[in-house]
């Protein structure tokens, strides 16, 4: 029974661990996957799992393959997935408020413990992620640039377990900028990163919790305007 649940669970886990990657910008549209052996290598993976999760995110609409010398597997525009995705939440009453408490409990404290604990090399890489994103010429760039700054905060928190609870919460989010064909906060984004910045430069953690919070809950309410839209 184990073996039967496991042979279930790995080609989902993987399949899990992709759509994670394109929801967080780590991978965007138009993005090649590497090819079958070094992604399956990169994973840790069996093949055979592999092509069994590949086949669910083609299916799903996240990826699509080309054939020829310029083919491959590529991210998709991501069109069906963030259909499916604004659905599921409009259906779930409550879905987008548990996604947001969830990360507003985690990010929160770790922009608190990141004023705390932080180095100057923590700060160089804040700082160049809020240049990027502000410099952000479409919507993937911008993206990237999001979770840069997010991926930065995290690890100046100095907790492996917080950092990873982040990455899986942000990888059930799709931002405002995937729900428009481009992201028209970018300064209000831009002032938001750059006030928790400030905080956890500054070691002030109360402000960089409360900036943190207050970053979230404004994306909250981006997602509910569009969804409403």
């Amino acid at each position: 029974m184990t073996n039967e649940v496991a042979a279930v669970s790995v080609p989902q886990g993987i399949a899990d661990h992709i759509k994670g990657l394109i929801r967080r910008g780590e991978l965007g549209p138009g993005d090649r996957l590497p090819p079958e052996r070094e992604l399956a290598e990169s994973l840790g993976v069996a093949r055979v799992s592999l092509r069994e999760a590949l086949k669910h995110l083609q299916e799903t609409g996240y990826i699509a393959s080309r054939r020829g010398k310029t083919g491959g597997t590529f991210v998709t525009a991501l069109s069906q997935p963030l259909a499916e995705w604004r659905r599921d939440v409009l259906e779930q009453e409550d879905e987008l408020d548990d996604l947001t408490a969830m990360r507003v409990a985690l990010e929160s404290h770790a922009a608190d413990l990141a004023a705390k604990r932080r180095t100057q090399e923590d700060l160089d890489e804040m700082e160049a992620a809020i240049r990027q994103q502000s410099d952000a010429l479409n919507r993937a760039e911008f993206r990237l640039a999001d979770t840069k700054f997010h991926d930065a905060v995290g690890r100046a928190a100095r907790s492996r377990r917080l950092s990873k609870a982040i990455w899986q919460a942000r990888s059930e989010f799709f931002t405002p900028a995937d729900l428009v064909d481009h992201p028209d906060p970018v300064e209000e984004d831009h002032r938001q990163h750059q006030a928790i910045f400030e905080a956890i430069r500054d070691g002030d953690a109360p402000r960089a919790c409360a900036a943190m919070r207050d970053h979230i809950e404004h994306t909250r309410q981006e997602l509910r305007q569009i969804l409403g839209e």
